[in-house]
Formats: C-alpha cells, structure tokens, sequence
C-alpha cells in the first residue's frame, strides 16, 4: 500500500496560522519584513527558506519545521500496532482516516468514526470474527460519519460523540468518562477548536499507547480552526503534548505519527523545538 501523503504542505499550514491570528497580507509582510511581492509568490507555492524564516515568527510557527515542510525533507516513520487496524477511503479530492481497536483474546472491538465507506473496517470485522461495542466518533463533521448508518446496522452498536457535537442520533458522554474494552481501556479528552466538542480517544492495554485524535492534529499540521484557532492549540497542548512521546497519533486525514515526532516537527508547537 502506498504511503499516505501528509495532510497539509507548507501553504496549508502558514494559512491556517494567518486565519487564525487574524492577520491580513499586508500585516503579516510588515511583521515578517518582507515585500508584499515575496509574501504572495511564498504564498502561492514558490517555496523560499529565508521567507519561511521570517514569516514564522508573526505566525507563531516553528522556522525549522516549517521548513521541514516546505523541503519535504520529513516523513513519519511506518507506525504498526498489534490490535489496531487503520482504513483510508477517498472522500471527494481527498482521503479520510477510520480506526479500529481489539482485544485479541475477547474479540471485543471499537470502532473510530466511519470514513467515506466502512466496507474496508467490515471486511476485516467479519475476517477477524471481531464483536463491536462501541462506535465513537472524534466529531461530527461529513467525511468522519459519511457511513454511520450503516456501521450502526451492520454491528448493532450505537455511536457515541462528545456532548457537545450535538449528533442526532448519537449518545452523548462528557469529555472524561472511561470505557472499557476487554483487557483494554479507552479514555475520552477534549479536544476541541477544529469543531465545537472534539474528543481525543486515549487507548492502553496494547503494545503501545494510542490517541485517535481525529482533525484535532495531524502530522506535521493539525485541523483549521473553525471554531477557536486559541481553543485548538490550547487543548492539543493540554490534551495530546502531555502525553508520552511514543504514544501512537491516529490522525483523522494523513499518516499516523507519534507524539515525540510531532513535538520535533509540527510548526504550530515551537515550544518543543527550542
């Protein structure tokens, strides 16, 4: 299977930064001393390291990272963990991620939002002879519950989102509570700012530590903030940087990663790559 491409490139991420400090061209070339002229060509795609430089100060952003990005000169490395299963379904121009967790010996498993077509997730349900409990959702938004109904159908389970999603249909909890999975235990934080009550699923009883974060954080990038650019990075930091470095991130779009990696190469936490 071929390598899934990050997310977001350097474009995405300065504006994403830009929208969500507020600031227009002209501010943003003011405060990076930069020309107007240089700003829209960086903008536009034409990659230069000394204008990244520049502009990543104003932006809050991490100079070296960003760089990073711009050079596609990093890469996660292949992420495999016995009980997790991931599947990647195309969604209009781009590809959406769904997750699923089980404990081998009791078969039990939970299923993490749907993707555009959950036919990859049963396949492999219906393989492995796996029984699922639980159907969380990360948020609401279209490409993350494009299938639920038919999740729902096919496994009996009900989906269950962060009370404040709001998703007809789907039985709210509070960002905090618990729920266990056989020998495994699957806590909920809330990470919100991309959508209004975004919820990080914090797996342990496998090999390694797993957070299936949805649009809260990508690799090299996290989701744009529609609802709060502050909230976003607020509960990340709160949520996702506290946790230990090798902890898997199951992102919602692009390839998994780690929490030590990203605290080394996503631009929008330079406080980790001083």
């Amino acid at each position: 299977m071929a390598a899934i491409p990050l997310e977001d490139n350097y474009t995405d991420v300065v504006g994403k930064a830009q929208r969500g400090l507020g600031l227009s061209d002209a501010d943003l070339a003011r405060q990076a001393g930069v020309s107007a002229a240089e700003l829209k060509l960086f903008k536009a795609g034409r990659f230069d390291a000394n204008t990244a430089r520049k502009v990543a100060g104003p932006l809050s952003l991490g100079a070296g990272a960003l760089i990073e990005l711009g050079e596609n000169s990093w890469y996660p490395a292949p992420v495999e963990v016995a009980g997790l299963a991931a599947f990647t379904t195309p969604y209009g121009d781009m590809t959406v991620n769904a997750y699923l967790v089980f404990d081998a010996r009791t078969t039990q498993a939970a299923a993490f939002d749907t993707g555009a077509s959950v036919t990859p997730m049963l396949d492999f349900v219906k393989e492995r002879q796996l029984a699922v409990e639980f159907i969380f959702l990360t948020h609401c938004h279209a490409d993350h519950v494009a299938d639920l109904s038919r999740l729902e159908q096919a496994t009996g389970a009900t989906a269950r989102a962060g009370e404040r999603e709001r998703f007809q249909g789907a039985k709210p909890f509070a960002a905090g509570e618990v729920f266990p999975l056989g020998r495994l235990k699957i806590e909920t934080r809330q990470t919100s700012g991309h959508s209004r009550g975004g919820i990080t699923y914090v797996v342990t009883g496998l090999e390694r530590r797993l957070a299936v974060v949805g649009d809260a954080l990508f690799a090299a990038s996290m989701g744009g903030g529609a609802v709060s650019y502050h909230e976003a990075l607020r509960t990340n930091r709160k949520e996702i940087f506290s946790l230990p470095d090798d902890t898997v991130i199951c992102p919602g779009h692009g390839p998994m990663t780690t929490v030590g990696d990203q605290k080394k190469h996503n631009p929008f936490y330079p406080e980790f790559q001083k």
